[in-house]
């Protein structure tokens, strides 16, 4: 018994550098990578003011409210809408994207 048992300890610190370095082999590619370079996302928000005239592209990403008195607005005048950007709401000339009004959201 004590032999057996004396071989298997001897067997054990000589297998020791092999599997060390089969470990070094498992990781070693990950040594040399490039760095993860994490991209930050900025968001721009956009302050609306009264006068602004919105660009094509600013129209386009908003939602037309038609609806008005389910957020409690009044009725916009003629040639003016309604519409919702984020949680604000902007009374717009249809013909000119010209804010006339502005209310933020609730």
């Amino acid at each position: 018994m004590k032999k057996l048992f004396a071989i298997l300890i001897s067997a054990t610190v000589l297998a020791a550098p092999f599997a060390a370095q089969a470990q070094d082999w498992r990781h070693g590619p990950d040594r040399h990578r490039a760095p993860v370079v994490e991209k930050k996302v900025v968001i721009k928000k956009t302050r609306w003011v009264k006068g602004h005239r919105m660009t094509h592209a600013e129209r386009r990403r908003m939602a037309e409210i038609r609806d008005y008195r389910r957020y409690r607005l009044s009725a916009p005048p003629r040639g003016y809408r309604w519409v919702r950007v984020d949680n604000d709401f902007l009374m717009v000339g249809i013909a000119t994207g010209v804010i006339s009004s502005i209310i933020a959201g609730r």
